[in-house]
This record gives C-alpha cells, structure tokens and sequence, in this order.
C-alpha cells in the first residue's frame, strides 16, 4: 500500500514513486511512502485558519473531555495496532509501551486538564502581583493557545507513543497539530491516524499528518508556530538552526537520543535485592523495544569490585533471551526496525570494540520463527570498558540498540564524573538502599539529567523502571539530550501557550481573566451567596459578616476541646516571651472555625460540600477581647461539563476590630448548577 497524507481537511496520496519500507521480521515490503506533491504552506494555513480558531472557541475542559474520548476511541480498536506494529519489530510487551502507553497518555493529560486547568480560556499563572500599595494597580501573567501550528516531527522506534505523547498536551493547550512521523514505521501511525480522524472528535484543521518528508514546511513557519523534534541530535541541531526557527524565533522543543546511565552503588553485592534489580532492570533496557529507545541504558556504571558480577549476571541473562518472530509464544525480543538500522547498530559497535572488550554478544542470534537473515536481528552486546575516565568514546558513541557498555568507578566522585561525561542525558538511575549515596549522586549529576530514577526495594514493585518516560514527568534532558522538556504535567501544555504579563486596575484583570483580583469592586447585598446557585453567582459577589468577639474562655475551650495545648494559648508569662506575641493569642484554627461560623448559610442548599482551603496565612495575633469579621467573595467559578455542579472559589479575608487582616485564605466549595 501506498501511505497517504491528510492534509486540508482530506487524505492525499502521491502520484510519485516513494521509499519501499520493509517487515522488520520477513523483509518482505509493507507499504511505499512519498509526500511529493503536498502543499506544505497550504497545510499550515489551514491549520491557522480552520483548525486553531474552532479547538480556540473550545474550553480547557471540553477539549480534555476530547482527549478522554479520542482515548477510547483508541483504545475499542488496539487489537489493529498490535498486529501491525509486529512488522516494526516489536514484540507484544514493546507494542504495549507504544500503543496502551500512548493511549495512556491521553487519558492522563484529559484527568490533568480538567483537574488543574479551569473551564475556561483563560490560563492563569501564578497569583496576582500587586503593583500599588492602595490596590489600584495589579498585574497578572496569563497564558493563552499561540495562534500557530505545532509542528511534530518524531522518531521511528515509538510511532504510536511519540505521537500522542505530543498531541496530547497540544491539543489540551488549543493548539492545531501536524503529525510527521519517521518514514521507517510511518504505516503504523498512519493507520492509527486515520482512525482519530474518523473518530470525528476534533474539529476540522486541528489534525494533519505528513507522511513522507516535509518539503518546503520548514521556510513557512513563523513565530506563532511550534516545532518538536525527536531524533538524532545531528538532524535536531540542522532544525534548530533552519533560518526560519533562527530568524522568526520559532519555539523549537527538541528531544534526542543520549548516552544515558545506571549507576549501581556499592552497598549492592551479589545476592542482595538492590544487586537483583539492577540486573533485570539492564536486561530489560537493553532487550526492551531491541534496544531501540531513547532512554535505554548505554552506559552501565558499577563499583570495580561488582564489575566482574554484573557482567557475567546480565550476560547470562541476556544470553538466555528468547529472539524471533513476535507471534510465536515465548519470544522475548524482537528485531530492530530495519537492517539498515541494524547495519548502523553493528558499525557503532566495532567503533566500540576498538576502545572496549566484549561480554557477550557478537555471533548471529538464534531466531525462532524468522530467517536471521532477512529480518533486522541482533544479539544483545554487552561491552567492558576498564578506564572510562580515559577513553571519550565510551561517552560519545551510541549504538540505538540492545548496546550497552559497562565501566567501572573507583570512587562515589568517580561515579558522579562519568555520569557527567554522557554530555547531557534524558535519564540517568541509581541503585542503591544508602541513601546519602543517592544523595551524593543527586547532587552531583542531577544538573546533567533531566529525570532520576531512585530505585531500591521500597519501591521495585510500584516502579515503572529506569527507561519509562511518565506523562506527570517531564522527558527532555539539557546537553546532548537536546535541552527540550515535553509532557511534565501541566508544564508540557504550556510550551503550546504565550505567557502575557497583564497590568491594569483590579475590575478590568477580575473581568478579564474571571477571576476577582484583590482591590476589585465587591457586589454586596442581597441573598446571602451561599443561597446562590453556579449560574447565579457573580465574581465578587461579597459577604460581609458580623463581628465575633474572642474570648479566654474561647480559646481555653478550643485548646482542650482539640488537645491543642500549645503554651502560646495557655500560658501568659511563656507567650508574653514569645518575640511574636504580647501574651495568650487564639489559636490559628480557632480564627478559621470561627470564621466559617460567621459566613456559613446552615440550611439545606445550593452549597454540597467544602473540599478543602487553599493559601491560607495568619497575618497576626488575634488575643482575647479583639472581634473579628469576614469578607467572603466569590473569586472564581469552574463549572464542571459532565457534572451537575462546579467549584467555587472564595477569597476569605479575616479582619480584626481595626480593620487589620488576621487571616487570609481561599475557601474551596461544590455548588449545584440550577438543574440540580
């Protein structure tokens, strides 16, 4: 089959003759691929002008509802992408990281989205910075969807995985996307592809796909748009520098490959539980995906006196790995994804071998179910190199496959300065149940990784390993590792977003970002607010309570009532010598629940439940004889789509009998929307 793009709205299929990709396994051809004849420009305008403005009109909670949707969607017709994803090599475990893993991605970034992120269009970013003293003057930084396209160039071992691991947050941001994938394993993600756009669930122009090169695309990118690239960090450095990224300041997100490490510390000896999964956890990186990952293992760092175990543990290990055809039983791994990658593989390693002995490896693998020849199989190598600290090639080289070299260290500083010499890595792990080792570690090499993995006992069965990237996480590294971050959370969705510092008077930030900004009108009168249903509740609408006198026998009471005996409340002379106070003060909890006496409507209403305070901050001592009262202010609405309610946040300010703030925090409550 000839692989189609998807470009405006519409699949498109070349008329010219493209690249035959071939079965990892057989050889055989599976599909041609060609994008000559697209309009690059063309599909970068439509993303602009179709796409972006319909995902714009969206909220941040209808397009996570999207992504919960397209998620299913998926998901309901896996049984399709496992079976072709065996032509890229993979066995069923490593179709599973790629496909359920990308599906998984979805569902996370749908939960975070509307989880974090309000039911509106606007992000804000931190709270909001008074500009005055008299609260005439405040600023605020938001984040809104840049109004481009992003770009995503990605790489052939992950064709399902990189794909959504990047959609994801692009779409949660409201930002249209062009998928390109790596030729190599592209009929995996074009038939996956093809499905989301069946699925209907994004607008028109959010989604297109390049199969094939990208032509021209590059020259008309433009400072609204995104570019990503996963790769090899040569061709990431040629985008980095195309004059169009240069010249229009493009934001440029770029993940390579790196030479990443395991550091196993010395307290780890042979038959104990740290030495056991340092093993598998080196079996598993370099047989998983054949070794064809970014985060994989290359560099094994290992006290001298465990050296010799460590090898000859994991070479047996490797050695007794099943190799084959992914849909016999029992095969353990696959082959590369091609034999011109395999061909690479086996170049790189005799680099290697020039600077390092061989531990195992090297002879053509038993091959269950295939012919050894025809498909893209390799054995696992494990090298030894014995003064890492004196050849850089160790460092620099990488074979992308089941490689990895072990080296070992003299010293806790000797282990943190190969860690280093990696040049920047996605990832780096460290075995070991002391954890001032792990701290040492942390310390020292941390800057030079963009993930740790900490691994002992405690937490081997809940782990996802060294080489799994997390969609909570970020995955990107500094240096050689490309200085990019993807996913991280929310972090990920702001790359997608143009943070804006906002200044102006509190009533025009309050209308603009819905949310009441401090030194903004309050509405008060009326119902009391919590008699108001979502809809009916108005940012600022304001209760302002009677005051409470606070009595000693209030505090003593609260003081054995809770066991909170602290001597600040019931000894004078000790809170008298209290630099903070001039005598017995209330306690802090106290002020809230007395607080929430004064505002708080009893009856049965519109009100469900409170879930919780946030930023809450005692300002100063409440003593016996002073009164306090509060302010209560609708501050911000997040109505919830698939719920009968929202949630309410209010501003909670607790003023004393001068009018000078005690306490001050958000309360956080679910209200019922008026079908309730």
């Amino acid at each position: 089959m000839k692989l189609q793009s998807y470009a405006e709205g519409r699949w498109f299929e070349s008329t010219a003759d493209g690249q035959v990709l071939r079965h990892a396994i057989t050889g055989l051809p599976v599909a041609e691929i060609t994008s000559e004849g697209l309009e690059f420009a063309a599909m970068l305008d439509h993303g602009r002008q179709v796409g972006g403005p319909a995902l714009r009109t969206l909220t941040f909670h209808q397009r996570a509802l999207r992504l919960k949707a397209l998620a299913r969607y998926l998901l309901d017709r896996k049984d399709a992408y496992y079976a072709l994803s065996t032509a890229t090599g993979a066995t069923r475990t490593d179709g599973w990281i790629d496909i359920e893993g990308g599906i998984a991605t979805l569902f996370a970034y749908s939960g975070k989205g509307r989880r974090e992120l309000p039911n509106g269009h606007v992000y804000l970013d931190g709270e909001p910075e008074p500009l005055s003293r008299d609260d005439s003057f405040s600023g605020q930084h938001i984040c809104l969807p840049l109004e481009g396209v992003a770009v995503h160039i990605n790489a052939f071992n992950f064709p399902c995985w990189g794909m959504l691991e990047k959609l994801a947050p692009t779409l949660l941001a409201g930002m249209p996307a062009i998928v390109k994938p790596a030729s190599q394993t592209a009929y995996l993600t074009e038939l996956m592809f093809r499905d989301m756009i069946a699925s209907g669930i994004f607008p028109s122009g959010a989604l297109q796909l390049i199969s094939g090169s990208v032509g021209d695309l590059m020259d008309h990118l433009d400072y609204q748009d995104a570019l990503t690239f996963t790769g090899s960090a040569a061709t990431g450095l040629k985008l980095r520098r195309h004059p169009s990224v240069v010249e229009r300041s493009v934001r440029y997100t770029m993940e390579a490959d790196s030479l990443n490490c395991s550091i196993l510390g010395p307290d780890a000896e042979p038959g104990s539980e740290t030495f056991e999964l340092y093993v598998r956890e080196m079996v598993r990186e370099m047989s998983a995906k054949c070794g064809q990952k970014c985060t994989a293992i290359r560099r094994a760092i290992v006290p001298r006196q465990l050296a010799e175990a460590v090898g000859l543990t994991v070479s047996d290990r490797l050695g007794r790995l099943v190799i084959g055809d992914p849909m016999r039983d029992g095969v353990e791994m696959g082959a590369l994804a091609s034999l011109g990658q395999r061909q690479e593989v086996r170049d790189r390693i005799v680099e290697l071998l020039a600077h390092c002995d061989r531990l195992c490896g090297g002879e053509p693998p038993p091959v269950v179910g295939a012919d050894p020849e025809q498909g893209a199989f390799l054995s696992p190598t494990l090298l030894y190199c014995d003064s890492p600290l004196e050849v850089a090639a160790v460092h620099d080289i990488e074979a992308f496959g089941p490689v990895s070299t072990l080296m070992p260290y003299d010293s806790p500083d000797q282990a943190i300065e190969l860690a280093k010499r990696g040049r920047g890595s996605l990832v780096g792990s460290v075995f070991t149940e002391d954890d001032d080792f792990a701290r040492d570690m942390v310390l020292g090499a941390a800057a030079h990784h963009g993930r740790l993995l900490l691994a002992n006992q405690h937490m081997a069965k809940a782990s996802t390993g060294h080489g799994s990237p997390l969609p909570n996480l970020i995955h990107g590294g500094p240096g050689r590792a490309g200085g990019g971050e993807e996913m991280g959370g929310i972090r990920g969705v702001l790359q997608y977003m143009q943070r804006t510092a906002l200044q102006g008077s509190p009533d025009t930030l309050s209308r603009v970002t819905d949310c009441w900004v401090r030194g903004a009108r309050r509405t008060e009168g009326g119902p009391h607010p919590f008699r108001k249903c979502l809809e009916d509740l108005e940012i600022g609408d304001t209760l302002a309570s009677p005051g409470r006198k606070v009595t000693l026998d209030d505090i003593e009471h609260f003081a054995h009532f809770t066991g909170d005996t602290f001597y600040a409340h019931m000894d004078e002379a000790a809170a008298r010598a209290n630099p903070f106070f001039d005598g017995r003060v209330a306690h802090g909890y106290f002020i809230v629940s007395a607080a929430a006496g004064l505002f708080v409507d009893p009856a049965p209403g519109p009100v469900l439940a409170n879930y919780g305070l946030d930023r809450l901050r005692f300002m100063q001592p409440v003593y016996p004889g002073d009164t306090i009262r509060v302010l209560l202010t609708c501050k911000q609405k997040t109505a919830r789509e698939t719920e009968d309610y929202g949630e309410v946040r209010w501003d909670t300010t607790v003023l004393n009998q001068n009018d000078n703030v005690v306490a001050q925090y958000d309360v956080l409550t679910l209200v019922a929307k008026r079908s309730h």
